[in-house]
């Protein structure tokens, strides 16, 4: 069995660890006879924890039909957050003072372990984010000494907390895709070219990095609006008149981070820490966030300038 298999498998298995998290969330729901809308709301895990562990034996078509239904869910307002069990603030308060800087181990290592994976064996990326992520779990349960069913809850009060923003990524991720297929780049170059001036390099740079921002704004994902921005704004009028594929690319794809900073889309940064800490402003991340991610923006636009010709 080579590398790229291997990474296949267990690419599957992660997937499926996914998937079982969102039916314990289903099953948590169902027992909750509180819940206003416990039966969307517990369709709505049982679907997506149906993609998630059987996604590669379904057939797309299939697929697609319940990506349809989840969105129905979610117009019709059927997904929302339970009854949560509440944690004992002075247990918390304990804990905290007994554990001390060792809670931030588990943090420090998901990222290092990913990286010494990612770095010294030919695993992929996500399968090393995958991997340093059980291990991570190994280590949180050895250090914090916690039960299983707390791990079970815990994850149950993430995933409610995020509730119908937990698809966003994939469903993002797929629309830079079919945008980039649809030739949205081609009508985006066409419109900007009547706009900015032929040959004027800053106005090129400017388009291309707020560009970029504010197409991630819209899909919440950098990585997304890469490629049509990219193709609709950096080809025709950043590379073309000398600029360095290198440089520009990796600046405007950081260029794109700002607009993740102001935007909901970007559930996982903007919404969840939000929702987690029961912040009564939902945008109040994002309010924190803006003035950094403006000045950010200038600079970028200042270094593709600069650097990047």
């Amino acid at each position: 069995m080579d590398i790229a298999q291997l990474s296949g498998i267990l690419l599957e298995v992660f997937y499926m660890m996914l998937g079982l998290y969102m039916a314990v969330t289903m099953i948590f729901t169902l027992k909750d006879k509180n819940h206003k809308t416990r039966i969307g709301t517990a369709s709505f895990w049982g679907i997506l924890a149906t993609v998630f562990i059987f996604g590669k034996f379904i057939p797309s078509t299939i697929v697609g039909i319940l990506v349809v239904i989840i969105a129905v869910l979610s117009a019709t307002k059927q997904i929302n957050i339970g009854t949560l069990k509440q944690l004992d603030e002075t247990f918390s308060n304990l804990k905290a003072e007994k554990l001390g800087l060792k809670i931030f181990i588990p943090s420090l290592a998901i990222a290092i372990i990913a990286m010494l994976i990612a770095s010294f064996t030919d695993f992929p990326g996500t399968v090393a984010i995958g991997i340093s992520s059980v291990i991570t779990i190994a280590i949180t349960f050895v250090i914090t000494k916690a039960k299983p069913i707390e791990f079970l809850e815990d994850s149950n009060r993430m995933y409610q907390s995020m509730g119908s923003f937990t698809i966003l990524p994939q469903l993002l991720a797929s629309l830079g895709v079919l945008f980039t297929a649809a030739g949205v780049g081609d009508k985006i170059s066409s419109i900007i070219s009547g706009v900015i001036p032929t040959g004027n390099i800053l106005a090129g740079v400017i388009a291309y990095c707020v560009g970029m921002a504010v197409f991630t704004m819209i899909m919440g994902n950098s990585f997304a609006a890469f490629s049509v921005i990219t193709v609709g704004v950096g080809l025709p009028f950043v590379f073309a008149q000398g600029g360095d594929p290198v440089v520009c690319s990796a600046l405007a794809l950081t260029a794109g981070y700002c607009g993740t900073l102001l935007t909901p889309m970007a559930a996982n940064f903007n919404v969840l820490p939000a929702a987690l800490l029961e912040l009564k402003d939902k945008n109040a991340v994002i309010k924190a966030q803006a003035p950094l991610a403006l000045i950010l923006l200038v600079v970028h636009i200042i270094l593709m300038y600069t650097l990047g010709f």
